[in-house]
């Protein structure tokens, strides 16, 4: 599969939200943290980090509603389906900047980008063993 190149664009999964992302990806990881597993059903989440300002909800802002954990990143997905599309964290929180990714499954066609380690392994799921595929591990948040 080639790589669709910006803008990508990408759909909650009955499609009343859409958006847009006008730069390449930054980096991509899995998540194997308890907040993700509970959030999926899934023994990781896959997400890419997005550059500041190159994200934009095109259609279905009113659909969005967000989880927003004590001390973590809010969860935003589609009211309508639950489609889980992205994660922000505010500028200030735990003194970082805002940052912003956005799951790989809710991205159309190829995001041109892999993930490239894992992260919060110290959670993973003890029902699904982590892959052996060569990717870094990272007990907490992984750097970047």
């Amino acid at each position: 599969m080639t790589a669709t190149p910006p803008p990508l664009r990408g759909a909650c999964g009955c499609g009343a939200v859409r958006f847009e992302i006008t730069s390449p990806l930054l980096d991509a990881s899995y998540c194997h943290c308890t907040r993700c597993q509970r959030r999926t059903g899934t023994a990781a989440s896959a997400n890419a980090r997005v550059a500041e300002g190159s994200f934009q909800v095109i259609a279905g802002a009113e659909h969005l509603s967000a989880w927003r954990p004590e001390g973590g990143a809010e969860k935003w997905f589609c009211a309508r389906c639950g489609s889980a599309l992205f994660s922000r964290r505010r500028a200030g929180q735990g003194g970082e900047p805002e940052r912003l990714a956005v799951r790989l499954g809710a991205i159309e066609g190829d995001p041109g980008i892999r993930p490239s380690a894992h992260q919060f392994v110290a959670y993973a799921a003890s029902w699904e063993e982590l892959p052996d595929d060569g990717l870094p591990r990272h007990q907490e948040r992984a750097p970047g």
